[in-house]
């Protein structure tokens, strides 16, 4: 185990009433779900030795223990960004503590625009794919071999078992979901015209700013992850629209109900 991560789980083993058996990542807007969590214990970020400490508008800085879905959970209510100024290391942490308290599955979930043009805004994507187009990786550097292998296979990082179940829960609520690749770039910016021309052409449904380097240390790691991105802006040709931060968060925010029922009824099945 890594020494930085010595402190933190020291200090979460003593706060956390179990150990969770899934991670729960929610993004920009999307922490509606954690005021449902039963019998909550919340742990703020600043509190943890050592962790980063969320410095984004929509993002608590909260790590919260509790039950939803039937499940033990350990869920983020926030997340940290590489445009931050974090490296890598501090990106995953939380990732990382998760595996490291007991959590085999993980299920993230970010705010990010649509290049794909049957998408709308307000739809659920229910993330097949990804491609990591951050300039670096939170495997670079040396393994610890406790965690994983040097050079993990990636031909199913988002387990196809639990994306059946989410359609189940979808089809079974009345919910349409979308699939899709998310691509993930630094940020913070929005992207051009061109970029989302580009991003489109390589292969991608949807674009964000995270969620990519959270799955690969958690596959690495052996959790089984599921992803599901709201799309809160698009990146169409002839349908790009000027976009603020505050844009995203509202759309994120009207999705939540959305969200809330698939991750429930997934927990319940799995």
């Amino acid at each position: 185990m890594s020494n930085t991560l010595d402190r933190p789980l020291h200090f979460l083993k003593k706060k956390a009433p179990f150990n969770p058996e899934v991670g729960i990542i929610l993004g920009s807007g999307l922490g509606a779900l954690a005021d449902l969590i039963e019998s909550p214990v919340v742990v703020p970020y600043e509190d943890i030795p050592d962790f980063p400490k969320s410095t984004v508008a929509g993002h608590a800085g909260q790590l919260i223990f509790g039950v939803f879905g039937g499940r033990k959970v350990m869920a983020m209510k926030g997340r940290f960004h590489y445009y931050e100024g974090y490296d890598m290391n501090q990106v995953v942490a939380p990732v990382r503590l998760m595996a490291l308290l007991g959590a085999k599955y993980l299920l993230v979930s970010n705010a990010c625009g649509g290049v794909n043009p049957d998408f709308s805004i307000g739809d659920l994507m229910v993330i097949t794919d990804h491609i990591n187009l951050f300039p670096t990786n939170p495997l670079i550097g040396p393994n610890n071999e406790v965690w994983g292998t040097r050079f993990p296979d990636m031909s199913e990082v988002y387990n196809q078992h639990l994306i059946e179940k989410g359609f189940e829960v979808a089809s079974a609520s009345g919910m349409n979901l979308q699939q899709g690749v998310y691509a993930g770039l630094t940020g913070p910016c929005l992207e051009t015209p061109a970029e989302y021309r580009y991003i489109r052409n390589i292969g991608a449904d949807a674009v964000g700013m995270s969620t990519v380097p959270e799955v690969i240390a958690a596959h690495h790691m052996g959790m089984t992850c599921f992803g599901t991105s709201v799309i809160t802006d698009l990146g169409v040709e002839g349908s790009i629209v000027k976009t603020t931060h505050e844009d995203v968060v509202a759309a994120a925010n009207k999705a939540s109900d959305k969200l809330i029922v698939l991750f429930r009824g997934l927990l319940e099945k799995i």
